[in-house]
């Protein structure tokens, strides 16, 4: 409990709209504005989305590009983190923006279902991805939405296929995925201390409602926080949240509430064994 909290912020995110919430930044301004604000309220990983002029999830690298070089300007220090997740193109499109060389990707190592839909993850889009963030100098962010997707990422990282040790993101409460229940996360954090080693870090993410439960979870249990408009627009059942930053600072809240001092950009970086910004 004596290792700073690393807060992520998920800005946007490929489903949530203005009609959800009026707040969820889309173009690639709004997102530079509203990551600022969430940093200076404590965040220090920015996970990347981008949308198109319609407002519908691409990949397209110049807008990552764009994005990137604002936050960069804006939020000294901060980790970028950008998505390669299935929503925003398919096949290697999905990995187009790794050039780049942002500080951290999401990685998601196996397939499984979603509310509508099987989210593919196919082994040798997997390997590919892989293999560009090794090319390109880009820490994975491993996002385990089943235990299978911990073992998985425990054997590429032993082959491999991974360089870094995995930074496991548990990601809860998706509808026909993994709920958000405490033994099954209890027994993840022990799986990722047995695989990785004590001392490696983890993250647990909980979508729409089950975000405060798993931000409360996570911190009290020693582990890193994530939050933001992508995962849950509301501050409760009758309350739109007005910002990502109101959402960190409820993060910020819970530190305090278990002893938990808030990571700054340099300490989140030393945590994670990313290099100085």
């Amino acid at each position: 409990m004596t290792t700073p909290c690393i807060i992520c912020v998920a800005i946007t995110g490929s489903l949530p709209t203005k009609q959800d919430n009026p707040a969820v930044p889309i173009a690639v301004s709004e997102q530079i504005d509203s990551t600022h604000q969430a940093f200076e309220a404590g965040a220090t990983i920015a996970h990347c989305h981008v949308r198109d002029d319609e407002g519908k999830p691409t990949s397209d690298p110049d807008r990552f590009a764009a994005l990137m070089e604002g936050i960069r300007a804006h939020c000294p220090g901060m980790i970028v983190q950008l998505s390669t997740g299935g929503r925003s193109g398919a096949g290697q499109a999905r990995g187009g923006m790794l050039p780049l060389s942002p500080d951290m990707a999401s990685l998601s190592v196996g397939s499984n279902n979603f509310p509508t839909r099987v989210y593919e993850n196919p082994p040798d889009l997997v390997d590919w991805l892989a293999a560009q963030m090794i090319e390109h100098d880009v820490m994975p962010e491993i996002e385990a939405f089943d235990l299978s997707h911990i073992f998985q990422a425990a054997k590429m990282w032993q082959d491999g296929r991974l360089r870094d040790r995995p930074y496991v993101q548990f990601v809860m409460g998706v509808k026909n995925a993994m709920p958000a229940d405490r033994e099954v996360l209890d027994f993840y954090i022990r799986t990722v201390a047995r695989l990785f080693g004590e001392d490696a870090p983890w993250c647990a993410a909980g979508i729409g409602p089950n975000q405060l439960t798993l931000n409360e979870w996570a911190i009290s249990s020693g582990g890193h926080a994530r939050t933001g408009l992508e995962d849950n627009v509301r501050l409760d059942r009758d309350t739109l949240a007005p910002s990502n930053a109101a959402l960190v600072e409820r993060a910020v809240e819970l530190c305090g509430k278990y002893g938990r001092a808030v990571a700054t950009p340099a300490q989140a970086r030393q945590i994670l064994g990313l290099t100085a910004a």
